[in-house]
């Protein structure tokens, strides 16, 4: 298995890191294309396990997202605006109060609106790929280390289970020690980066707001990173899925390496839109 996961990493590592140091915008959106694809089609067979036509599904969505990126013609602090509305009104209560069973209306109307976050997350790349992919991966790093940083905490000290009954595994004091790690390499970014780090988003936002929003702000990333990853969680143990597809061996799906992304980018799109 970890040689699985390593081989496919180390592939997955050949395509993106090109895409971005070369700076090249129709490799990135032929890839921002593909990927957003994979996850459509995982989307839908989450909210409906027994459906045949996900693929056809997501063919027709990516071939809208497509023309959008392709030709410009997609708002993206639209899109980014509604996905951080939906997350705030709908997914995060969906940790307290749950999600509709499946094959009802209610589940229907929820995969459609599941997907529209989706949207949001895609265009919140493309959003922060026109910046820069410097600013681009230093959003993704947020979430990173907030990962890394959860899991190591949660090893060492989690004793207080966040959700137990969607996620055993996540502890309060991993949640806590993910957000001090984001906190710390953030601020040391800023202190110690010099010209290399000057359009990163931690720099960026503490040049423009100062330390205390820095803060605020790396904080509510890390705590949005939690509830996208626990959201599809509760999806899949909903649909008793381990992995949302073997899209990508040893690592499950393209959803499972986004799920915690999905509700930070749109919002860092919406905070690098004022930078």
């Amino acid at each position: 298995m970890l040689r699985t996961r390593v081989i496919t990493a180390v592939v997955l590592l050949a395509i993106l890191l090109p895409v971005l140091y070369f700076n090249n915008y129709t490799a990135f959106a032929v890839v921002a294309t593909v990927f957003f694809g994979a996850a459509i089609w995982e989307c839908f067979r989450l909210f409906n396990p027994e459906t045949h036509n996900a693929h056809v599904i997501a063919l027709v969505w990516s071939a809208v997202f497509a023309m959008s990126v392709f030709t410009g013609h997609t708002n993206l602090s639209f899109w980014a605006a509604l996905s951080v509305a939906l997350w705030i009104a709908r997914f995060a209560p969906s940790l307290k109060i749950g999600l509709p069973p499946l094959g009802t209306p209610a589940n229907t109307v929820l995969s459609l609106v599941y997907a529209f976050a989706v949207v949001g997350c895609f265009a919140a790349i493309v959003d922060l790929y026109s910046h820069s992919p410097l600013f681009l991966l230093s959003v993704l790093a947020i979430v990173w280390v907030a990962d890394i940083g959860a899991y190591f905490s949660g090893k060492a000290f989690g004793k207080h289970k966040l959700a137990p009954s969607i996620s055993p595994g996540k502890s309060w004091e991993g949640a806590i020690g993910g957000g001090i790690a984001v906190l710390v390499l953030g601020g040391l970014s800023v202190q110690f980066g010099g010209d290399a780090f000057a359009h990163t988003f931690a720099v960026r936002v503490q040049h423009t707001y100062g330390w205390p929003v820095l803060a605020v702000v790396l904080v509510l990333m890390t705590a949005a990173s939690i509830v996208g990853d626990l959201f599809e969680s509760q999806l899949k143990r909903r649909a008793g899925m381990k992995d949302s597809s073997n899209l990508l061996p040893g690592h499950g799906g393209v959803l499972d390496r986004i799920d915690a992304l999905i509700p930070v980018l749109p919002l860092a799109a919406l905070i690098g839109s004022r930078l």
